[in-house]
């Protein structure tokens, strides 16, 4: 019995592999199965100079006439700073997509593009602009409250070493040192922080309950002392100079 032979014609459709096996595939942008470009095709390519206008910007770049959207776009970020993924290439009214070809869309030498910024990609630098402003603002208050911490840390170091000594301290001092130290927790409190901030933030707060804490131990201590003496805080106070000797001659009236 005569066996039939297979018929190897290719069908429009079929998969690469039934095909020959010298033949390559690749796959073009959209999805679309294309024999792959060979060498002799690929040494056709020329060098395209496009004509790139980026808001009031004017560029010029060389590139590949075989190359992609994508690939204009990373030429365009070496230029600009402005990253691939942030940007929208436009060629002739029409938003391009990365893995078109420049010479499928028609591109010739000294094409002109448009490039403009992805409002999604604004939108997000904004939102990061402004989370960096307010953790920058975050970071100044909290600065400004360790530095006054630091000046009331050291006043309740004074206290601790008066009673210590067996000096009693007036227990208005001491009264009013915790309510200073009160109005640095209500400012920390009022700080909108986040991140890092935060974690200086809770480290401050800390710092004012250390402080309020020893106070209390130490009112506690202090009233059992017998000797009374003000503490001395070494606060810079603005000085005034004394007048000067008054150098008026006064005449007798004899010697009228």
């Amino acid at each position: 019995m005569m066996k039939r032979k297979p018929n190897h014609q290719n069908v429009v459709g079929a998969s690469p592999t039934s095909s020959s096996s010298s033949t390559k595939w690749e796959i073009r942008p959209g999805g679309m199965l294309v024999q792959k470009r060979t060498e002799k095709s690929e040494s056709s390519a020329t060098i395209l100079r496009l004509r790139i206008a980026f808001g009031a910007v004017r560029l010029e770049i060389q590139i590949s006439s075989q190359a992609t959207f994508g690939e204009v776009k990373r030429a365009v970020a070496a230029e600009t700073g402005l990253k691939a993924t942030e940007q929208k290439v436009l060629y002739r009214g029409k938003e391009r997509e990365n893995g078109e070809y420049l010479e499928a869309c028609g591109v010739k030498d000294r094409s002109k593009m448009v490039v403009v910024e992805d409002p999604a990609s604004i939108e997000r630098r904004y939102i990061e602009t402004t989370r960096n402003a307010k953790i920058n603002t975050a970071h100044r208050a909290i600065s400004h409250v360790s530095m006054d911490l630091d000046k009331l840390a050291d006043q309740v170091s004074t206290i601790e070493e008066s009673i210590s000594s067996g000096v009693k301290v007036p227990e208005i001092q001491i009264s009013t040192l915790i309510e200073m130290l009160m109005m640095q927790a209500i400012k920390l409190d009022n700080i909108v922080a986040e991140g890092d901030a935060s974690t200086q933030k809770l480290l401050q707060g800390k710092r004012v309950q250390k402080c309020v804490e020893m106070l209390d131990v130490l009112k506690v201590t202090n009233a059992r002392v017998k000797v009374v003496k003000p503490v001395i805080v070494t606060t810079k106070w603005e000085t005034f100079e004394p007048h000067p000797p008054t150098t008026t001659r006064w005449t007798s009236l004899i010697d009228l």
